[in-house]
């Protein structure tokens, strides 16, 4: 259950969108898109992605650290723009934050409805694919579907270091593309924030013999009913400038920067930050 917007949260607030790094660009490019008046706070977790090699406990301990962070900056509404994160963690820091969220999920569903085949592949994290929220999105959307689920190894990387099309990577794509193409599979789930960045490098494998799902849109669609549903829509419906995107990172934010200018052409100075959690303090004095 979403909990209200806090008292101090006001229409020309801003929004929050959170991802373990670089992925949720693509959530921002949608938002952006679908509601161009809203100011933005996105932050990258880059220091400690991808989330997807991490334990559940590090998941949730980072997803709640950095929602009570864009809420101290004063953040009304916060969008978790990773699967991992949303399948792991949001049940968790929804009943801890004072703002509503949205997160994201695989689009098994609209995979469901468009495949002919009935084999659809869903291409994410290990995380997300082992959790029992993705489980229960197959059972309830797929029961006549035949689900070839793949972990998307060393994807989340190459979209960190901004290689989107290299031979090596087009290599790693079509290992886990051509064995759903081979079992009839017609549509392909991008469940990874960072993957819709690869969308020029799959269809250089499959053509047009596969649908290619990307759930940004309804993420963003999702975030204005949130929003209308608590008031929080600016009166006008101007776009804001571009000024009003804020990028942060826990890292360097040189790929953040280089990315967000090539891909949503924002050109924007990227702020380092620094977001303590408990699991991050413990890595930090096990260095020491």
């Amino acid at each position: 259950m979403n909990h209200p917007a806090p008292d101090c949260a006001t229409p020309v607030a801003p929004i929050g969108i959170f991802d373990s790094g670089l992925g949720g660009l693509s959530v921002l490019r949608a938002v952006r898109a679908h509601l161009p008046e809203q100011r933005i706070v996105y932050v990258a977790d880059s220091r400690y992605a991808p989330y997807g090699q991490r334990d559940d406990d590090f998941i949730a301990d980072r997803t709640l650290a950095i929602g009570e962070w864009l809420v101290a900056q004063g953040a009304k509404a916060l969008v978790v723009a990773c699967n991992t994160a949303t399948a792991q963690s949001i049940e968790f820091v929804r009943a801890r934050l004072p703002i509503p969220l949205v997160g994201v999920e695989p689009g098994v569903k609209p995979a469901a409805q468009q495949s002919k085949s009935r084999v659809a592949g869903v291409l994410a994290t290990q995380v997300t694919l082992r959790s029992a929220r993705f489980q229960a999105l197959v059972e309830r959307h797929a029961d006549d579907l035949r689900v070839l689920c793949q972990p998307g190894h060393g994807l989340v990387e190459a979209v960190e270091r901004c290689d989107i099309d290299s031979p090596a990577l087009v290599a790693l794509l079509r290992g886990y593309v051509q064995p759903m193409l081979d079992a009839g599979a017609d549509t392909l789930v991008l469940g990874c924030t960072h993957y819709p960045f690869l969308d020029a490098a799959i269809r250089s494998i499959v053509g047009e013999r596969m649908t290619l799902i990307d759930t940004s849109v309804a993420i963003a669609r999702q975030l204005e009913r949130v929003l209308d549903q608590h008031g929080l829509r600016p009166a006008t419906t101007g776009r804001a400038a571009a000024a009003d995107v804020r990028l942060c990172s826990t890292s360097d934010g040189t790929h953040l920067r280089a990315l967000a200018a090539a891909l949503l052409d924002i050109d924007a100075p990227v702020e380092r930050v620094q977001i303590p959690s408990r699991r991050t303090r413990e890595l930090e004095s096990d260095a020491a």
